[in-house]
């Protein structure tokens, strides 16, 4: 009997390397594919870097692991792809006064998306990559759910995957802990020592983001007014670009007492400041993609994760149209960022998600 083949997305990381090594193992036909998404490695210039300081993909590393398990391996150019869907994205919502997620727009629109697109032109039977979730079927049909690591758990990125994909993916990490990663990259001879984690955004290598944008972007330093809560002046920010809800550092104005960015007004181009985290108790949620159509249908209670790094809260979804939901937390919220996505959770299985949208003027 034939074997099954996979495309396994190589960034050149312990996870997807240790993917690689785990399909291989269980007899998969691995085909290794590197997206590169920003800057070519030069193999031709000689350079002091380890492989994880050269750029967001590391195809050196990724070519010398799939040289060890014996796998092909190749670089496909997704550049301008990245560029337009994820990298101008980006600067569109900063510039605009909401706090965009890169991560799970790659996902969507170039990562896995690309993958599935050549695995069905190859007519290649699976896509994996090194992402940690699960996937299970009920009744039929192909559920996401989150990884036996809580702490790795990435199901949050990966919300906006099409339903029709979910039957094509693997997720070989899905079921380990991490350390159990950290292990089996040990036993196989791996360089652990470049296996570096994946930074949060890959295209900023120099400094924050803000450094990015005024690169990128430099119209987005435009003064501005920072007031308080009823509108009196506090002093001049930077641009709006360089401040998102919840903010306390950085931004460079004495008043006697810690200030927390509340909101961000880009249509006067002023940020509110107040003395205390802003607390939210219902948001609007539009740009869904959910994997059970007809869900919900009126209200339902579900847990909903609004940041990657914080666990979900339990809260009510509240139907007001075709593409838009009404979210009712049944605590209040710290730092509730438009722009960034807001994901439902039942138990461990996800619902789908959107884009959290602007609140009006306080």
């Amino acid at each position: 009997m034939a074997r099954k083949s996979v495309l396994l997305g190589m960034s050149g990381g312990v996870d997807s390397s240790v993917a690689a090594a785990l399909l291989v193992r269980q007899g998969y036909d691995v085909h290794g594919i590197t997206l590169q998404v920003w800057e070519h490695e030069d193999d031709s210039v000689a350079t002091s870097k380890k492989w994880q300081e050269r750029g967001c993909c590391k195809v050196g590393i990724a070519r010398h692991v799939a040289k060890l398990l014996g796998i092909p391996h190749e670089v496909v150019d997704t550049r301008h792809t990245f560029r337009h869907a994820v990298i101008d994205d980006f600067i569109q919502g900063y510039t605009t006064g909401t706090t965009p997620n890169p991560c799970v727009r790659c996902n969507e629109r170039v990562k896995i998306h690309t993958l599935v697109d050549l695995a069905l032109q190859r007519r290649v039977d699976y896509v994996a990559t090194g992402h940690y979730a699960r996937l299970h079927d009920h009744r039929g049909f192909s559920v996401l759910s989150r990884s036996v690591d809580p702490r790795k758990d990435q199901t949050y990125f990966l919300y906006r995957l099409r339903a029709e994909w979910l039957p094509r993916l693997l997720f070989p990490l899905g079921g380990l802990e991490k350390a159990a990663v950290w292990k089996e990259a040990e036993a196989l001879s791996l360089p652990v020592e470049e296996l570096k984690e994946s930074q949060e955004i890959c295209f900023v290598s120099q400094g924050d983001y803000r450094t990015f944008l005024e690169q990128e972007a430099p119209h987005s330093r435009k003064q501005g007014l920072f007031t308080d809560q009823e509108g009196r002046p506090l002093g001049q920010h930077d641009g709006i670009a360089f401040y998102t809800p919840g903010q306390r550092r950085g931004l460079g104005i004495a008043t006697g007492q810690r200030l927390y960015v509340h909101q961000v007004q880009p249509a006067t181009n002023t940020v509110v400041l107040g003395p205390s985290e802003r607390l939210h108790s219902e948001c609007t949620v539009a740009d869904l993609n959910m994997f059970a159509p007809d869900f919900p249908s009126h209200s339902a209670d579900v847990h909903v994760k609004v940041r990657y790094a914080t666990p979900p809260n339990l809260a009510t979804l509240i139907v007001l149209d075709s593409s838009a939901l009404h979210v009712q937390f049944h605590q209040p919220q710290r730092g509730l960022s438009p722009g960034q996505s807001a994901v439902f959770y039942s138990g461990d299985d996800v619902l789908g998600g959107g884009i959290i949208q602007p609140f009006p003027p306080s």
